[in-house]
C-alpha cells in the first residue's frame, strides 16, 4: 500500500521540498497516517565534509550527554543544534537533533578502518546500547526527517519546504506488519544510502540473520532496515556495482537463469550462490538514493508497483504516475520497467 516517489537532478540543481510534498500528498491512500518521511541530498553545504547524524531523543537533557560522550570519544562534533520543527498536528513523542561529526580513524581498533566504518559502528552501538537515544540519518551533506503522521503534517512539522536538495526521496507509510512509529516511518539510511519501500520482504528473517552475521543491527521493527544495511554490505563494503547488487537483491529464477547464454549464466549462478541468504522475497518496489545516484527496482514478478520517467536532467521514480506528474506536469513518457530490472540515473555535474 505505501507509496514512494523519488527524483534527482543529474546536475545537481537544487529543487525545494514544496513540491515533494505535493507529490507525495497525492498518494494519502497509500498510507494511513502512521508514517511519512523525506530524504534530500546537498542540503547541509556548510559542513558538507562532515558525517549528519540526525537523532531522536526520548528526553534531551537525560539521553543527550551520554550521546555526545559516546561520540567525542572517537571524533569531533563541529556543530549540534536541535532540527527545527513546528506546530504540524503531530504528537512530538522524540525531540530531532543534528550533530555535524568527523570520528578520528586514529582511535579505530582494527587497522585499515575507514570513516564510514567508524560512523557505521557508532550507530549500530548507539541504536543498541544508548537507551532514548536513536541514530536515523548518518550520511554527509544529506538528511533524513520523518516521523509518524500524514505526508503534509510530517513535511510541514519540519518545514521541508525550507530545505533545497538536488535528489529527494519520500515516503508514505501503510504499516501491516508493525506499529507505526516515528522510528520505523521511512525513509531509512546509513551512511549516505537512503531506502523507502512499499510492500513486505517475506525473507526478513533470513535477511536479518544474514546481514547480522556482518555486525549490522537491525533496531527500527520494520523489514525496510535490512534493505538499506545489504545495499551498503554489498556496494560499501563487497564492491559490487549497483546493478549487480540489485541482481543479488532480486535474481532471475533459476530456470531463467538456464536460458541465458554461458557466460551470463555463470554470473548470475556465482551470485545467487554466493549471495542465496540476501536474495528478498515478497511483493516489493524499492527505491535507494545515495549522493551521487537514484534507482529503483521491483521484485522478480513485479507484486508492487513502480513507473519512471524523464524530463530534462531530471529522472522520476514513483509507485503513481500522477505523483511524478504533480510534479513535472510537461512530463511526455512515463513508463513501467521490467519485474527485476533496475532503473538507475547518476549525477553527471
Amino acid at each position: 500500500m505505501c507509496g514512494i516517489i523519488g527524483v534527482i537532478d543529474k546536475r545537481r540543481h537544487l529543487m525545494d521540498g514544496s513540491k515533494i510534498r505535493a507529490s507525495l500528498a497525492m498518494m494519502n491512500e497509500r498510507g494511513n497516517g502512521e508514517g511519512a518521511g523525506y530524504a534530500s541530498y546537498g542540503i547541509y553545504p556548510e559542513f558538507k565534509d562532515a558525517y549528519a547524524l540526525h537523532v531522536f531523543f526520548d528526553d534531551v537533557k537525560e539521553d543527550k550527554p551520554a550521546l555526545v560522550k559516546e561520540l567525542e570519544s572517537w571524533g569531533t562534533i563541529f556543530h549540534d543544534e536541535p532540527i527545527p520543527t513546528y506546530e504540524a498536528g503531530i504528537k512530538k513523542v522524540h525531540t530531532p537533533w543534528r550533530f555535524f561529526y568527523l570520528p578520528d580513524t586514529s582511535l579505530a581498533q582494527e587497522p585499515r578502518t575507514t570513516a564510514d566504518d567508524m560512523v557505521t559502528e557508532l550507530v549500530m552501538r548507539v541504536n543498541t546500547t544508548h537507551k532514548g537515544s536513536l541514530i536515523f540519518s548518518s550520511g554527509k551533506n544529506m538528511g533524513v526527517f520523518k516521523a509518524s503522521g500524514w505526508p503534509e503534517q510530517v513535511a510541514n512539522f519540519y518545514r521541508i519546504e525550507d530545505y533545497k536538495g538536488y535528489l529527494w526521496l519520500a515516503h508514505n507509510r501503510y504499516p501491516t506488519n508493525t506499529a507505526g512509529w516515528w522510528g520505523g516511518a521511512h525513509p531509512f539510511n546509513l551512511l549516505d544510502w537512503s531506502v523507502v519501500h512499499n510492500g513486505e520482504i517475506t525473507s526478513y528473517g533470513t535477511n536479518q540473520r544474514y546481514i547480522e552475521s556482518y555486525g549490522y543491527k537491525c533496531t527500527m521493527f520494520t523489514d525496510t532496515e535490512v534493505v538499506a544495511y545489504l545495499v551498503d554490505l554489498l556496494v560499501r563494503k563487497h564492491g559490487l556495482s549497483e546493478k549487480l547488487a540489485i541482481r543479488a537483491l532480486a535474481p532471475p529464477f533459476w530456470d531463467e537463469i538456464d536460458e541465458m547464454p554461458p557466460k551470463e549464466q555463470e554470473l548470475n549462478r556465482a551470485l545467487r550462490l554466493t549471495y542465496g541468504p540476501a536474495l528478498m522475497n515478497g511483493p516489493f518496489a524499492i527505491c535507494v538514493a545515495t549522493s551521487d545516484t537514484l534507482l529503483g527496482f521491483t521484485d522478480r514478478i513485479k507484486l508492487r508497483p513502480l513507473v519512471a520517467g524523464e524530463h530534462g536532467d531530471r529522472l522520476y521514480i514513483s509507485s503513481e504516475e500522477a505523483a511524478i506528474r504533480r510534479i513535472e506536469p510537461a512530463i511526455e513518457d512515463v513508463s513501467m520497467p521490467k519485474a527485476g530490472e533496475p532503473v538507475i540515473g547518476r549525477v553527471i555535474a
